[in-house]
């Protein structure tokens, strides 16, 4: 039993060391690079670094060097097995805005170690309140919107409709 104990403190000292340590800044610039071979581009007004979290403040999004995207805050939580994205206040480009929703108020994505190829996805906005997975594996997406509000009229022909209600699913 005492080796059991051991072995469980040994376990939690390098679980919480492996976060307190782990470089989260130089993981956030080897994406930046790795999203940059794909023409996208994330400029941060500034980084803000914390024990468990990376916080982006005002990134601007750019695809193409075209501004796609201006968001308030981003913030990166991960505990390795898990990670969550809160987004907050993300708003379109004036061009973008028959294509999606104008602005975003919330979006939180999650990753989990334990369903590896699956990305969930809620959001809520103008346009009511959205649920949906990513599916890495079969390399599809899916988002169910919850409510029909006259926010959702502007997009309405990107949608389709089912027994659940309206939703929106892509391939990538």
């Amino acid at each position: 039993m005492q080796m059991v104990k051991n072995i469980f403190i040994a376990f939690t000292v390098f679980w919480f060391a492996l976060l307190l340590f782990m470089p989260k800044q130089e993981l956030y610039f080897t994406l930046e690079k790795e999203l940059a071979k794909q023409d996208i581009e994330i400029n941060e007004k500034s980084i803000d670094e914390g024990l468990f979290s990376l916080n982006l403040i005002e990134p601007v999004i750019y695809v193409k060097g075209i501004k796609i995207a201006t968001i308030e805050k981003i913030n990166i939580f991960t505990l390795v097995f898990t990670t969550n994205i809160n987004v907050q206040t993300l708003v379109l480009d004036d061009s973008l805005k028959a294509f999606a929703p104008e602005k975003i108020d919330v979006a939180n994505i999650s990753h989990s170690l334990f369903s590896p190829f699956k990305v969930n996805i809620e959001a809520r906005g103008s346009f009511g309140a959205i649920e949906g997975i990513a599916d890495l594996n079969k390399r599809s997406l899916r988002l169910d919107f919850n409510e029909t509000t006259k926010a959702l009229d502007t997009i309405r022909s990107n949608l389709k409709k089912d027994a659940q209600g309206w939703y929106y699913e892509t391939s990538f």
